[in-house]
């Protein structure tokens, strides 16, 4: 029995029947686990010793690669100094530090803060954020949302409703947000196949949200909500032009335009925000993951002033938005997200991705012409490999090239029949060869 085993042992050989893991096929991975038991730098380590280069970032947040000093420090100090304090009517210093310092390096105009626990949260807080914003306007009947097909805005129900991916709606439909809609995704690879960075083809899809606009009026739409690039769908890229498009028709109707930036934000596409690098500034920002390098769940909302303004009014002893979360700017993460500024900022990771995207793109598109690639697309530090499905089995290509690829040394993302690589930015060149050089001989080698 697993009582029996030593403290060592148990690292090994776990007793896995207990854990429903996330977003897992539970029983394929208990036939074969797969476990990770140590962290440096570019590389994990499993539990029985192998050397694993990370391509995904841990799950696209940990960009400054693992087992930061700095980080462990921070956390180690606030831990003994004071473990937890309320935000609710209280406040604690780091928290005011953190805020302050985010909106430094966060667009113009995007320096209110309301902190979250996960990106999950964060979609929710802006969602929530948005209907009360033009509540307290005086533009109530603003209720409905925009979202995109093959958006992922993480599993609240509110960021389920306005996502579009069907294997993450299909179970709850019946429990979605009332009054959402969704913009046709901008994935085409019959005009836009192993484009390299953006696409050229697709600025007029942005026109379908004037489409919308008429279909259910201006005055009753609060938000549309994008992902500047898509992750979990497997690396959907906007066309050139196109969000700025989106926002034209969204000021055109005091529509909010919300970036949910969870993948995107600290250094992921070669600027602080893919908003920066897109020169688009949204209305409101979602962001987690890269925020404390994965080191503690933390997520955060950026919100322009006028929104912030907006709700404050009445009684200065009225509380002005009924929202938050008991860990809502925990010390402790607070803490390990200060410390992981202070690291993107000595070692220029928040721009880092832009001096090697010319070497990352080439590497991407070096694997054209391997066997059932059908596109490959690139922006930033992010990379996907689209492939053929197998007939009547969809994903289980991919599949096996991401089983394959962790038995060789490497770490990447398979969603769908897309592999997606978002390594840590510390990543060096040889260490992007080494990662795509080592998929392209999986996917010789796997039927």
């Amino acid at each position: 029995m697993n009582a029996q085993l030593t403290p060592a042992s148990a690292a090994t050989n776990p007793e896995l029947d207990a854990f429903w893991m996330p977003f897992t096929a539970n029983r394929q991975f208990k036939a074969g686990p797969r476990l990770l038991a140590k962290a440096q730098g570019m590389f994990y380590w499993t539990a029985d010793g192998r050397e694993i280069l990370d391509g995904v970032a841990g799950l696209w947040c940990v960009n400054a690669g693992h087992g930061r000093r700095e980080i462990t420090e921070a956390v180690t100090r606030q831990l003994t100094t004071m473990e937890f304090a309320p935000a609710f009517q209280m406040g604690h210093p780091v928290a005011f530090e953190l805020a302050n310092r985010l909106a430094q390096v966060a667009p113009p105009g995007l320096d209110r803060i309301f902190f979250t626990n996960s990106g999950s949260e964060s979609v929710d807080t802006a969602l929530k954020i948005a209907l009360a914003y033009h509540r307290a306007r005086g533009a109530g009947e603003r209720t409905r949302f925009i979202g995109r097909e093959k958006g992922y805005h993480g599993v609240g129900f509110g960021g389920m409703s306005v996502g579009g991916m069907v294997n993450n709606r299909k179970a709850f439909g019946s429990s979605m947000l009332p009054g959402v809609d969704h913009l046709p995704h901008t994935l085409n690879t019959e005009h836009n196949a192993f484009s390299r960075g953006l696409p050229q083809w697709g600025v007029h899809l942005a026109d379908e949200l004037e489409r919308l606009i008429a279909l259910h009026d201006a005055s009753t739409i609060a938000a549309v909500i994008v992902e500047p690039v898509s992750g979990s769908a497997g690396v959907v890229l906007p066309p050139l032009g196109y969000l700025k498009r989106l926002r034209e028709i969204c000021d055109k109707h005091g529509i909010l335009l919300i970036f949910d930036e969870v993948i995107t934000g600290f250094g992921r596409v070669g600027k602080p925000f893919a908003s920066q690098a897109f020169d688009v500034t949204p209305d409101l920002i979602t962001t987690a993951k890269g925020l404390t390098n994965g080191a503690i769940p933390m997520g955060a909302v950026f919100s322009q002033r006028k929104i912030y303004d907006a709700f404050m009014q009445g009684p200065q002893n009225s509380i002005e938005l009924f929202h938050g979360y008991t860990y809502s700017a925990h010390p402790v993460a607070c803490a390990a997200a200060l410390a992981t500024l202070d690291i993107y900022v000595k070692e220029g990771l928040l721009t880092r991705a832009a001096s090697l995207s010319a070497h990352w793109e080439n590497a991407v598109h070096s694997l054209k012409g391997l066997p059932h690639i059908t596109d490959l697309r690139n922006y930033g530090l992010i990379g996907a490999v689209e492939m053929e499905p197998r007939p009547g089995k969809p994903g289980a290509r991919a599949f096996d090239v991401f089983l394959k690829c962790f038995e060789r040394g490497i770490m990447v993302r398979q969603t769908g029949d897309t592999i997606a690589m978002s390594p840590p930015l510390i990543i060096e060149p040889a260490q992007i060869e080494r990662l795509v050089e080592t998929l392209g001989k999986v996917i010789r080698e796997t039927a």
